[in-house]
């Protein structure tokens, strides 16, 4: 007896103009493959807006648009990478994410085994971070008028009374921590992209964070800054809170942990780690009295780990951002003027 594994994409063709019409093929595409696997009481409902209870506290909204390439890679896909992104948007804010909405651009000709295996992939991970998606949309564009598929996801989420994360808190002599290696997901996305193999796989480190934020929150409550190094890795995001909160900051490179495969592919693509993207690691500023109980409850997460303590906020006036290499000299960890690698969120 062949029994059909209900993991597994079933869907044979592919998306034609029809789907984005309005019609029966509309109706079939949204029941018989959006809502066959992302059904939950709110989307259930059918409604054009989802009606969703109130809840206490400051509310906190972010949209992320997606438009990876390629859509699927070592550790995610498209899918997944679109739950996460905007999940870990919300909770760089202090906050619980509480519900997610996706809007997806489709190019005809796209394959429905592809689109449905994208959406169960997107159901797992909203599962798992136990946030539904409550509202959603779709539309087809004409084939060469797109690139298969772009997702944009929406995140609500409310903030803790007595929570206050903000780049405007951030202040010289705060510690800061990053919750573990980086440059995992660019490497893996490019060695994909372009067909590279190494000794061992390197696989995206796409994960939703809320949960380890929660516990980071509960140690500490007046943790200052929180954000995720995405595009730009590492030295864009410390880069862009040293402007906005006309502060400097001094890294420590021997602290910076880099996966050793990862710093290998890096040497040999001719990339620098500081500067490659990240999508299931954290930036965290907070007091230095605070910062052993922070990386304690990071390190008692399973996606901190690895956390360290890798600099410090400091005051200057040219708002650098400034490291301390191995080898004992001091180099300025400057904006990229162009994108090291592009399509890669």
């Amino acid at each position: 007896m062949n029994i059909q594994d209900p993991n597994r994409p079933t869907r044979a063709g592919s998306i034609d103009m029809a789907h984005g019409g309005g019609g029966r093929a509309t109706a079939e595409l949204i029941s018989g493959l959006f809502q066959k696997h992302l059904t939950n009481p709110i989307l259930a409902k059918g409604n054009d807006a989802a009606l969703l209870p109130p809840e206490a506290g400051r509310l906190v909204m972010s949209t992320d648009g997606h438009v990876i390439s390629p859509i699927f890679f070592p550790g995610g896909d498209i899918g997944s990478l679109a739950v996460h992104g905007t999940l870990n948007d919300v909770a760089m804010a202090g906050a619980r994410p509480l519900y997610l909405t996706a809007g997806f651009i489709l190019e005809e000709g796209f394959p429905l085994a592809d689109l449905e295996r994208i959406v169960m992939s997107m159901t797992n991970a909203a599962e798992e971070a136990g946030v539904p998606i409550v509202a959603g949309d779709t539309k087809v564009v004409e084939k060469g008028k797109g690139d298969g598929v772009f997702i944009t996801t929406t995140g609500l989420g409310v903030v803790p009374s007595g929570v206050h994360v903000s780049v405007e808190h951030a202040r010289p002599g705060q510690a800061i921590l990053l919750s573990g290696s980086i440059g995992d997901h660019g490497v893996a996305v490019l060695s994909k992209r372009e067909n590279l193999e190494f000794e061992t796989e390197i696989r995206s480190d796409s994960a939703a964070l809320h949960t380890l934020v929660a516990g980071m929150i509960s140690a500490a409550p007046g943790i200052a800054v929180l954000r995720d190094p995405t595009r730009g890795g590492l030295a864009a995001t410390l880069n862009e809170i040293a402007q906005a909160a006309k502060v400097g900051i001094h890294l420590e490179e021997s602290k910076i942990p880099v996966k050793s495969d990862v710093k290998a592919a890096c040497e040999l693509l001719g990339l620098d780690p500081l500067y490659v993207a990240n999508e299931g690691k954290l930036i965290c500023l907070c007091d230095h009295r605070d910062a052993d109980a922070v990386l304690a409850a990071m390190r008692a997460h399973p996606l901190g780990r690895d956390a360290a303590l890798i600099g410090t906020v400091i005051k200057d006036e040219a708002h650098l951002v400034e490291m301390e290499t191995e080898i004992g000299g001091v180099r300025v960890v400057d904006w990229l003027s162009g994108e090291q690698l592009p399509r890669i969120c």
